[in-house]
């Protein structure tokens, strides 16, 4: 150590010291403008899904034959965790979930996988399936979404400037992705009357194979004429509408138009898939997404820019309406939390002012402009954003590291009222203080390990706490041997008041001190007693956190509201979108909303990343509803489940909040896994009722609907053989005349256009006019009623899955402030006697937010080790002895003490980022201590009493101690008023308070005791020495 003096370094090497400072000024201030900017710190979605359809198969075909094969072949996919899937008629949907531990940078890789298992299972799956598809860009995010209004306008126009408009923004930089939302593919409908067809003994198989025919793209061979090879081709191919109408097709002998025997048009596909809606209109949208690596407000600004172009060229009455603005989201995020930042920086400075004076003052608080300016540097060269989590880390860095700073300021202030000169008060702040600087900084980081090494998708979301922190805590280390006693040489006077004084205890010897020795002399005298009430506090502490309330992740503080409908399955759009109006007109009225947008047949685009995405359906919608201000989002959380509850009784409705950190859905959920659809039913049933009578729950509900209604086609096989019929041309002709059937495609320049042979609207909703249908048999038409009879019943409508097993929900969100863990205990407590009477194979599983949290709790206690062994080698190597380890180590889990009382005093729950609080608050506090025994080793070393020397130090460490808690615990003052950061602010304000006074009294004691040192060990003591003058 005595060969190495940075300290010293700096004095000597002034000019070089200055540059670099105002180098790292420089490039910190470039820095920080050019980093990017987020409203969140980006986490991989690590969910994929694979699709696939069975046209004409039932939920439970769709489940059995083609969900199971392919979730089977899934589960050989690298770093597999689980599956998740629904089946639906003629549908299913896999969403296959990999280990939160998978990296990012592998996940291409294990898509490429699934994509190459999958496909080459595909052979083994039914006859007639479709698929699979795959979609690995699942966790886009649009965070900017247009709406295009036209009215008059059809939609094919709108099409064309939707495509127009998109080909422009994605030349933009940075443009990602844009997607069209609400836009419905162009048809050619050919529709028909059954009645007629069959009086002119026409089937829907012969006009579907003349249009077949007709438009077909067939090789027609090649002339070779020893010199030329001359390609033939046939002309044809359907080109207009009105050709289409013209196809002859043959009737009994005669040949016929077909635009004689069926209706042709060209609009929009009917009934629309999806579709959008903003403020009460319809509209159609553009979805903009980020490409990786962006800047979101560069990128707001450059489409702000190209769509006021773009809307200049657009034909009058089209308009375009802002519907998402995640630029606009994150600049106001980013300045909330940079006030914040400058609100803790002015507190930081007030207090070092206040306590050391303005010229000491001075030099502490130019520290923190250069740590800060070191530390944007670092983050932008490690590609860490501004956002949320990086900033909130700034604030909490910013108690921290003034630490060292004070104590090397403290240092110099010390020797130079002892009469040394400036340069030799500036080095030996580095030969006392340095090393127990930098191992109370080590273990101060260290405590910020678990989350910055946790695997999961919390941990990953919160992550950069840890290297924020930690990159700014040891760049304070290295200000604080260097530029602070530069700094320090430069603007300390010479001479202080008492400097050459022979009394060196002078500065110690005021009243506020002398008052602070006489108790730390009955603390140490009476040792057992303060050691059994510190224990005491302890375990009264840990009792106490069992009445704190447990939480995930708290709700953003977005504006924006989720709204959904969900009608009964089978339920069609154009029912929902009538709902949808009359929801419309509901939040027309309401001046608390500034707008509303509805998503009808699926759900929102994903324009927040930890939205839970919903998938297409017909019978769904979802409403975005932007309030005035976040109050009014609170109070319309509160009261609009109980209005829509009692306008829409017949449609399952939820109203959610955003969430903050991975999403979560229904916070209190259980599910329910067997094999038998019904037994899941009445297990279902039976735990719904329980949660049900729990008066915190609300809206409980299952995530598999009512059976759906079905018509049974019973066919008389030996009768349709006879005939000539088969299954398939019955199936075929059922689906033309229900629902449709494209029999060829529209070629239009590089468009293609679906023609779609069905039966006319009176029909397709007409069940009784089936009998009607005529079928293509070998002698001539066949009547459908002389093959086949109808029945009607139920089937399931949807058949959820959790890794092969047949998986059914039970939901509800909460009311009040209660919080998930809290209610799902309570429903636990209660459910012993159904978990009793399961059937042998079936089993209930927790999930909600209880299963994110534990999953977010496991992957961070998993590196707790990691952390306690970097504690612990740091200690020992300060140290150098296990008994004064182990004293430091005890006065580590103290701080709950003060988080116990604080989370009980202002009701704030103990959620997954105060847990890391928690966490590396055992840190700060062992910083303290490490600090205080080395400095009585020193005193001791330097000939005091044992005794004398314990008071004594903890007299002079007091002063630092007190000021560093100040600093940190007043810094977090802005973060306390932040619904995310709050809990964990308030959490490390209480126990580093409580922390501060044991450790500067149970301390003292500990060691006392645990060295056995008596009360007449004392000896010559010299309080302002500092040891080994």
């Amino acid at each position: 150590m005595s060969g190495l003096n940075l300290s010293a370094w700096a004095i000597r090497h002034q000019a070089l010291v200055l540059f670099m400072i105002i180098m790292s000024l420089a490039v910190g201030a470039y820095s920080f403008v050019t980093l990017g900017r987020a409203e969140d710190p980006q986490f991989a979605i690590r969910t994929m899904v694979v699709t696939a359809q069975w046209p004409g198969a039932t939920a439970r075909e769709m489940q059995e034959q083609v969900t199971d094969r392919i979730e089977q072949t899934l589960q050989q996919v690298p770093n597999y965790h689980f599956t998740r899937s629904y089946a639906r008629p003629g549908e299913t949907v896999i969403f296959i979930n990999l280990h939160d531990y998978t990296r990012s940078d592998t996940l291409p890789d294990i898509w490429y996988q699934v994509r190459k298992r999958v496909g080459d299972m595909a052979h083994t799956l039914p006859a007639g399936v479709i698929g699979p598809q795959f979609n690995d860009e699942f966790g886009d995010t649009f965070g900017i979404i247009y709406a295009f209004t036209g009215d008059g306008f059809s939609q094919t126009e709108m099409r064309q400037v939707l495509l127009a408009a998109r080909q422009r923004l994605l030349t933009l930089p940075s443009i990602g992705k844009v997607d069209l939302l609400g836009v419905q593919d162009e048809k050619i409908y050919v529709e028909f009357d059954t009645g007629r067809l069959a009086s002119l003994g026409v089937t829907v198989q012969q006009i579907g194979q003349a249009l077949a025919a007709q438009n077909a793209v067939s090789p027609t061979g090649l002339i070779d004429t020893g010199t030329d090879r001359i390609r033939v081709r046939v002309t044809g191919a359907l080109k207009t509408e009105e050709q289409v109408a013209q196809l002859p097709i043959q009737a009994g002998g005669r040949l016929l138009r077909l635009g004689d025997i069926a209706s042709i048009r060209r609009t929009s596909q009917e009934p629309p898939e999806t579709l959008m809606r903003h403020n009460g209109q319809p509209v159609t949208g553009l979805a903009i997404a980020m490409a990786a690596g962006g800047d979101i407000l560069k990128l707001g600004d450059a489409v702000k820019a190209e769509m006021k172009t773009i809307q200049a060229a657009l034909p009058q009455g089209i308009d375009i309406a802002l519907v998402a603005d995640q630029p606009t989201v994150v600049r106001s995020s980013i300045d909330e939390f940079a006030s914040a930042l400058a609100e803790a920086l002015a507190i930081v400075l007030v207090v070092t002012f206040l306590s050391l004076g303005l010229r000491t003052g001075i030099v502490v608080a130019l520290s923190v402009p250069l740590v800060l300016a070191v530390t944007f540097g670092v983050m932008k060269m490690a590609g860490i954003d501004l956002h949320k989590i990086s900033i909130g880390a700034l604030i909490i860095a910013l108690g921290l590291l003034v630490d060292d700073a004070i104590i090397a300021v403290e240092m110099m202030m010390v020797k130079l009222e002892q009469g040394w000169d400036r340069a030799k008060a500036a080095a030996f702040a580095w030969t006392s203080t340095a090393f127990p600087m930098l191992s109370g900084t080590l273990v101060t980081a260290a405590g910020f390990v678990p989350v910055g090494f946790a695997h999961s998708a919390a941990g990953e979301y919160t992550g950069a706490i840890f290297w924020v922190v930690a990159t700014a805590l040891l760049v304070s280390w290295l200000v604080a041997v260097i530029f602070t006693p530069y700094l320090g040489y430069k603007m300390l006077p010479q001479n202080l008041e008492g400097a050459h004084s022979e009394d060196h205890n002078a500065a110690y010897q005021k009243p506020l001190y002398r008052r602070l020795r006489a108790s730390l002399v009955w603390t140490v005298r009476h040792r057992y007693m303060v050691i059994a009430a510190t224990v005491g506090a302890f375990v009264l502490s840990i009792a106490g956190f069992g009445f704190v309330q447990q939480q995930f992740f708290p709700n953003s503080a977005r504006l924006e509201l989720v709204v959904d409908l969900e009608l009964p399955e089978g339920t069609s759009i154009a029912v929902t979108q009538a709902r949808v109006k009359e929801l419309e007109a509901v939040f027309a009225q309401d001046k608390g909303i500034a707008s509303y947008s509805a998503f009808v047949g699926n759900g929102a685009p994903r324009f927040y990343l930890p939205l839970n995405q919903e998938l297409k359906r017909p019978n769904f919608a979802q409403f975005i509803v932007v309030t005035t201000s976040l109050e009014r989002t609170v109070e319309m959380a509160r009261t609009l489940p109980h209005d829509l509850e009692t306008r829409f009784p017949d449609v399952r409705t939820r109203v959610a909040r955003l969430e903050n950190g991975p999403p979560v859905g229904y916070p209190v959920q259980f599910r329910i896994m067997g094999r038998d659809p019904e037994m899941l039913r009445s297990i279902a049933s039976d735990l719904r009722d329980l949660m049900r009578a729990n008066p915190h729950t609300v809206d409980v509900n299952l995530d598999w609907t009512e059976k759906l209604k079905s018509v049974r086609l019973v066919v008389d096989q030996d009768r349709a053989r006879a005939l000539g019929v088969t299954s398939q041309d019955l199936s075929l002709a059922l689906q033309t005349v229900m629902t449709g059937y494209t029999a060829t495609q529209y070629r239009e320049g590089i468009e293609l256009i679906d023609v779609v042979l069905r039966a006319g609207q009176d029909e397709r909703v007409a069940s009784d006019r089936l009998a009607e249908l005529r079928l293509r048999g070998p002698n001539g038409p066949v009547p459908l009623s002389q093959v086949a009879r109808l029945e009607y019943g139920l089937e399931e409508a949807i058949l959820w899955t959790r890794s092969r097993d047949l998986t059914l929900t039970v939901r509800a969100d909460l009311k009040g402030n209660i919080q998930a863990p809290t209610v799902m205990a309570q429903i636990e407590s209660v459910m012993g006697p159904l978990r009793a009477k399961l059937p042998t194979g079936y089993r209930i599983e927790v999930g909600g937010a209880v299963e994110e949290s534990a999953k977010g709790q496991a992957s961070i206690m998993a590196v707790v080790p990691v952390m306690l062994v970097l504690m612990l080698t740091v200690l020992m190597v300060q140290l150098q002895s296990f008994q004064r380890v182990i004293l430091v180590f005890l006065t580590a889990p103290l701080g709950l003490i003060g988080v116990t009382i604080a989370l009980l005093l202002f009701n704030q729950p103990f959620g997954f980022v105060a847990q890391l609080g928690v966490i590396a608050l055992a840190g700060m506090i062992m910083r303290n201590s490490v600090i205080l025994v080395d400095q009585i080793e020193q005193d001791i070393a330097a000939g005091h009493g044992r005794f004398d020397a314990i008071v004594d130090a903890t007299v002079r460490r007091a002063r630092p101690i007190a000021l560093t808690a100040a600093a940190a615990v007043l810094a977090m003052i802005p973060l306390s008023r932040s619904s995310f950061w709050g809990p964990m602010a308030i959490s490390i304000m209480g126990g580093l308070i409580v922390a501060t006074a044991l450790t500067l009294y149970s301390l003292p004691a500990m060691y006392a005791a645990w060295f056995r040192v008596r009360a007449d060990e004392t000896g010559p003591t010299s309080p302002g020495g500092w040891g080994g003058e």
